[in-house]
């Protein structure tokens, strides 16, 4: 475990991983958020998607990550930034990793439910997490408060994940239409519910189908928040303690295309880094 042979420090990374890109929707919140930490950032990309893999394959690359980002970056925390992987993998995780903060992300249905003023709520997600216990029992425990029209997406995450502007846009057009009306009247769905870390990135291309006065959602913000409370609890802020001695820095690794993960970088953090290729098994 983390802390076996070494206490974190408040020096150390949080970790961060997603089967691909899209988890640089949830990096960017946290980097908002907590301007002074350094971060590790895993794109799984080499085994993605995720959504359309059993929770075995699943479960197996969250944990091997898992203990990479321990034995090579000593992380003091981590950030399950895909929610196919929440869904699936968190609660493993948390069993055999106890001391390890850990911070997943779900579908924002709770908050959708909470400020819709028509109570029709659309939402947006892989088929992974669609079929999960989590987000059946979630849902569940909503259908009081709202009607919550539920789109699986085979191939967005895929189609964003490769900056093919042409299929995401198709995609976009096509999920929403299946879902119904959108808008502002009694029946229509005034907020749209993004399920997958991917879907931030194709938000002009998802306005575009559903109109300016839908309200999206997304979980970077909330998670981004939960792990300050999480680092706060246990003063490992990298604000507390001893001072950090350098700027907060990214380190970004995949185990899929370098140059890829490199230009969504460059695309949607408006940063460049270097990013190290792995084989993490």
């Amino acid at each position: 475990m983390t802390n076996s042979t070494q206490l974190p420090q408040c020096a150390d990374p949080i970790g961060v991983f997603d089967s691909g890109v899209g988890g640089l929707s949830v990096l960017r919140a946290l980097r908002a958020e907590l301007p002074l930490e350094p971060f590790v950032y895993i794109a799984d990309s080499g085994h993605a998607p995720y959504g359309e893999r059993d929770d075995s394959h699943i479960i197996a690359r969250s944990h091997a990550i898992t203990r990479y980002l321990l034995e090579h970056h000593h992380i003091k925390a981590l950030v399950v930034a895909c929610n196919t992987a929440t869904a699936a993998a968190i609660q493993r995780l948390r069993q055999d990793f106890p001391e390890l903060p850990i911070v997943g992300i779900e579908p924002a249905l709770k908050p959708a439910a909470s400020n819709s003023k028509t109570k029709h709520i659309g939402v947006l997600a892989t088929r992974g997490t669609l079929n999960s216990e989590k987000f059946r029992a979630l849902l569940a425990s909503l259908q009081d408060q709202a009607h919550f029209v539920v789109q699986p997406c085979d191939g967005l995450a895929d189609a964003i994940e490769r900056d093919d502007a042409i299929k995401t846009e198709a995609l976009c057009a096509y999920f929403t239409r299946a879902m119904g009306q959108f808008g502002l009247n009694p029946g229509e769905m005034d907020t749209l519910v993004l399920g997958c870390t991917h879907y931030p990135f194709a938000i002009d291309v998802l306005h575009a189908s559903v109109g300016e006065a839908v309200v999206f959602l997304e979980g970077g913000a909330p998670v981004a928040r939960q792990t300050r409370r999480l680092l706060e609890a246990r003063s490992w802020l990298a604000t507390q303690g001893a001072p950090v001695a350098r700027a907060a820095s990214t380190v970004f690794g995949t185990t899929g295309n370098a140059g890829q993960l490199q230009s969504a970088i460059a695309r949607w953090l408006q940063m460049t880094s270097d990013v190290q290729t792995l084989s993490i098994t």
